[in-house]
């Protein structure tokens, strides 16, 4: 079935709320004619958020994403932002699981599903990051270690809420570093992602879009997002210059 390319924008620790503003009105600008064409959203840091949200509006080209939640509704979590708070400021997405939360900040399977189920519950839709490092690749332990995030990130999902997720496969290896995976690479784990969705959720599995994220740029975006099991990209480093992001989007349309 015809899945819609869904391009993520994850912009980090970047940009102060005028910054982020620049971005986004340039985004809006240059992302008019693909509207309705792909699916395209942002991640600012939280204190962007909300003059984010309120610049691009309602069914605007641009939607809200966050970089990360707590799975608890509220309490004293000092530092930390709920999924009811996020979906307060409009944000229709939000990333779990990224590599640097599991690398930097000890995200483990477990919280990454707390996170999705909290955000589902509150009506925000989880972009769940799963990715193995270079020495599980180079140990041939790829799939296996894709697997078990993905079994443990969505374990308890009913198949209406996996059909409401979004996957990002983001080999560990290839951000930041300028090494991206092949096309071949990438639509091999996403075509096992989308094998495992099929024993967890049955049909469901061929509505639910898998985004690669790992140095995606201008010049590799349209390969990457022509293979038939990669439904869009979760893009870091090239998301903070419009027309790059812009380039990478527009790769998006066949």
């Amino acid at each position: 079935m015809a899945r819609k390319k869904f391009v993520c924008g994850n912009w980090k620790m970047h940009k102060t709320v005028g910054e982020a503003l620049a971005l986004v009105a340039e985004l809006e600008a240059s992302l008019k004619e693909a509207a309705g064409r792909v699916q395209v959203a942002v991640a600012p840091p939280f204190t962007a958020l909300k003059p984010v949200a309120d610049a691009i509006g309602h069914g605007g080209s641009v939607e809200l994403a966050a970089q990360d939640v707590h799975f608890e509704k509220q309490g004293a979590f000092t530092g930390e932002v709920s999924a009811t708070m996020l979906a307060d400021v409009c944000c229709t997405h939000c990333i779990v699981g990224h590599s640097e939360r599991r690398q930097l900040f000890g995200e483990t399977d477990e919280s990454v599903n707390k996170k999705a189920k909290a955000l589902l519950a509150a009506g925000v839709l989880p972009i769940v990051c799963v990715g193995e490092t270079l020495a599980e690749r180079e140990a041939g332990q790829t799939l296996a270690v894709v697997g078990r995030q993905v079994r443990g990130g969505l374990a308890g999902l009913s198949p209406d809420q996996i059909g409401r997720l979004t996957l990002a496969y983001e080999p560990v290896w290839a951000i930041g570093t300028g090494k991206t995976a092949t096309s071949a690479q990438a639509q091999e784990v996403h075509a096992a992602i989308r094998a495992l969705l099929r024993e967890l959720a049955g049909g469901v599995a061929d509505e639910v879009r898998i985004q690669y994220g790992g140095s995606v740029k201008p010049e590799n975006a349209a390969e990457l997002m022509s293979q038939p099991d990669v439904d869009g990209a979760l893009v870091g480093g090239a998301s903070l210059k419009a027309d790059d992001f812009s380039k990478i989007v527009k790769g998006a349309i066949r």
